[in-house]
């Protein structure tokens, strides 16, 4: 018997007529008239097979077919409206998975926080992290590895859109006991021949005072190139050198006591994007998350700014 033969209206007509034993009552409580019961409950009966009644003119009761068949019939039905419940909750982003490609400050300090506000509106959403390279983010997001990627700006091509979250101006971190901390702010001059280590090479692409093509008198050469940006603000930590990244690192830069100061002449800003799927549907969780981040991330953004400028 193919399972599309009766349906949940049939099922609810069967169910409350067994309960209360009328079809008037079973009519109250599912806002049909009496006649409307009956035929649903006629409808079932052609599509099982049997009868699920056995009708007098005083009472109205479960066949002994009928009453083997409620059980089964109070399942599917309970099954189906959790079904209809989960689609109702993936529908309005109120439910799902939703992977977040990043790289390592934003996945370890800013990310985490953006998704316990968001645990507090959608607590059925389960936002999962993907450590990723700069390099790595858009490939993320284009290959379904990760439904949403945040991070520095890159090219992403056909299958990847792109929107900018916030600028962060590159800055300067160094131990609270060097002599540049005691400045207010710096030029690029003042660190040609200041010890500066640098994490990645990222800073080669984005800041111009740092390229190769840059004369070597006038270029700020790092003496030193670590992996990562949380080795650069350890040695920076100890005073034995002092290290450039966007103000944005400040959630692991200041918890090593570093202290930070804008270098000027020019501002140099870094964007941080959003990455999304082009060509491939997203998921109304994914959506949904997309949407807060956005949000959360300038306003988080703005505090930051706030603090830079004092």
């Amino acid at each position: 018997m193919a399972l599309t033969r009766f349906t949940p209206r049939q099922l609810e007509a069967f169910i409350a007529v067994a309960e209360l034993r009328s079809f008037s009552a079973a009519g109250e409580r599912l806002g049909l008239t009496p006649s409307a019961v009956s035929q649903l409950v006629a409808e079932l009966e052609a599509a099982v097979g049997f009868r699920l009644f056995d009708r007098s003119t005083r009472k109205v009761a479960p066949s002994s077919a009928g009453r083997e068949f409620l059980g089964p019939a109070e399942s599917a039905l309970k099954h189906l409206r959790l079904a209809e419940s989960a689609a109702a909750d993936v529908r309005l982003r109120a439910a799902g998975i939703v992977r977040v490609a990043a790289p390592q400050v934003i996945a370890s300090v800013i990310l985490p926080a953006a998704i316990k506000a968001y645990a507090l509106e959608r607590p059925k959403v389960s936002v999962r992290i993907r450590d990723a390279s700069v390099e790595g983010l858009v490939d993320a997001v284009a290959s379904g590895d990760a439904d949403l990627a945040i991070g520095p700006d890159r090219a992403s091509g056909d299958d990847v859109t792109r929107s900018t979250l916030f600028d962060s101006p590159w800055v300067l971190w160094c131990s609270p006991q060097h002599r540049l901390a005691a400045r207010r702010s710096i030029r690029w001059r003042d660190l040609r021949a200041e010890p500066l280590v640098a994490a990645g090479r990222d800073h080669e692409r984005s800041v111009a005072q740092m390229r190769a093509s840059v004369p070597e008198g006038e270029r700020i050469t790092p003496i030193d190139v670590v992996d990562n940006i949380s080795t650069a603000l350890g040695i920076a930590a100890q005073g034995l050198a002092v290290t450039l990244a966007p103000a944005y690192v400040g959630a692991l830069a200041e918890p090593l006591g570093l202290t930070m100061r804008r270098v000027l002449d020019p501002e140099v800003m870094r964007q941080v994007c959003l990455y999304q799927p082009a060509r491939r549907a997203t998921s109304p969780a994914a959506e949904g998350f997309a949407e807060h981040l956005s949000d959360w991330l300038r306003t988080w953004q703005r505090r930051q700014g706030s603090r830079a400028k004092r």
